[in-house]
């Protein structure tokens, strides 16, 4: 038995490569909550985005056009929700339940119209997705043992955007906790009243935030389908808008405990496509299904109060009324 297999190089990149839409999808949950604004809706931005990029990545033989693609996907259900939800007060759960079924009902059928490849997209080629970038000195590094292997096969030969989003992890720290834009939109997702009442505007930072929480699911899904795979098929975002909002309640709303939080949920998911470690460090073999479904008890366990009380902000999930 050999425990320390659990903990193989192999298993912690694959761990980063699966924690990366989670993270960018729970960064983006945690700019729409802090501002007042629940969006459940998480799930079904990613899909469109996963969609339109890699459609128009294949169309147009750029993945830089696939990707803003996505991003415009995204943000377009993400001002449907913000229309739904600030500007007409509706519910927010239900408006994020609707940009749900609307994606996943749409995205098949209009790829089925555009490839008729049964609600996909073709394969994308070289040029159409993201590559894996060597960084540099890795040749170097990669000889000396420990660091250097960690170095050239764990940091080193990931796509742009996993490095992106590791770097949107300290960059909402710096924007939510040391900039004055930051700490307006933290407010208007704790006291609404006291913003409006200092002159700024609650409806306008709302809608900042909403926009953001689209630009950076519209990432996510394109890394699904143009980075960590080759093109779009029917609900591959598989549930991950809702793991991502699991690990945004148990980070807490705070950026730097999201990141830990969305590697646990990755690491699960790299275990589960290799069930051959669990049975070399533990000696038994466990099931495919039930490693396939950790993930998601561990959603569940998030989600039904287990890891310890959550305290969402205060203002979240209501529409702001202006007093006369």
């Amino acid at each position: 038995m050999s425990f320390f297999s659990l903990f193989d190089l192999s298993v912690l990149d694959t761990t980063i490569r699966l924690a990366t839409p989670l993270l960018l999808a729970c960064l983006a949950g945690l700019f729409s909550e802090r501002a007042g604004i629940f969006d459940i809706g998480l799930e079904g931005k990613m899909l469109a985005a996963a969609f339109f990029s890699a459609a128009f990545a294949s169309m147009s033989g750029s993945v830089w056009v696939g990707l803003l693609a996505g991003i415009g996907a995204s943000l377009l259900l993400s001002t449907l929700h913000g229309l739904a939800s600030i500007t007409f007060r509706g519910n927010q759960l239900i408006s994020g339940v609707a940009i749900n079924f609307l994606a996943a009902g749409l995205t098949v059928l209009i790829a089925q119209s555009w490839f008729q490849q049964g609600g996909r997209t073709p394969s994308l080629l070289t040029g159409a997705r993201f590559e894996e970038i060597t960084l540099p000195f890795t040749k170097i590094l990669g000889g000396i043992p420990y660091l250097g292997r960690i170095y050239a096969e764990l940091i080193s030969g990931h796509s742009i955007l996993v490095y992106l989003a590791l770097f949107c992890v300290p960059g909402t720290w710096y924007i939510l906790f040391r900039t004055r834009f930051g700490l307006r939109l933290r407010a208007v997702g704790e006291n609404p009243a006291a913003v409006d009442t200092a002159g700024v505007s609650v409806i306008g930072l709302r809608f900042a935030a909403v926009a953001i929480c689209g630009i950076l699911c519209g990432i996510a899904g394109a890394y699904l389908a143009t980075g960590l795979q080759a093109g779009f098929v029917k609900d591959m975002t598989a549930g991950r808008g809702f793991i991502a909002l699991a690990a945004l309640i148990f980070a807490k709303w705070r950026p730097w405990h999201a990141l830990w939080a969305t590697l646990l949920f990755g690491y699960l998911q790299a275990i589960a496509l290799r069930p051959d470690i669990i049975e070399s460090a533990f000696g038994f073999k466990v099931q495919v299904q039930l490693l396939d479904a950790l993930p998601y008890i561990l959603t569940v366990v998030i989600l039904a109060g287990f890891v310890g009380k959550a305290i969402p902000p205060r203002a979240g999930g209501q529409p702001y009324v202006k007093e006369r």
